[in-house]
């Protein structure tokens, strides 16, 4: 069954690069809806929360990744997030991990690469 990806990113073109990444890992994708900050990714929450994924930025204008993770999670949205950036450091990944991701993914990618983290955090319990 196809799933619902929400991108949240402040870049167009790393949106576009998720996309196609996506795609590439083989991973059954089907709608995916785009937000530029975290702000902008909780309307969108509001709007559809079925959503199955969301992967995130951890730097964005406005509310960042963990912030938005922490409001997610307030919120009561239960579905995995995973955080796409360049911030790799451990306490960077414990941060994110505390405001409640399920996993961490660094730039740059590959779509293999990508897919076997996202392969991880979709598996049935």
């Amino acid at each position: 069954m196809a799933i619902k990806v929400l991108l949240v990113d402040d870049s167009a073109v790393m949106r576009k690069v998720l996309t196609r990444a996506l795609r590439q890992a083989g991973l059954d994708v089907g709608d995916i809806l785009e937000a530029g900050d975290g702000s902008e990714a909780i309307g969108v929450l509001e709007n559809d929360s079925s959503v199955d994924l969301i992967l995130c930025d951890w730097n964005m204008p406005n509310m960042n990744g963990p912030d938005f993770v922490a409001a997610a999670r307030a919120k009561g949205y239960e579905m995995p997030i995973v955080m796409v950036t360049t911030e790799a450091g451990n306490e960077r990944v414990q941060q994110a991990l505390d405001a409640g991701a399920n996993g961490f993914v660094t730039k740059p990618f590959t779509p293999d690469k990508l897919g076997e983290a996202l392969e991880k955090i979709l598996q049935p319990a």
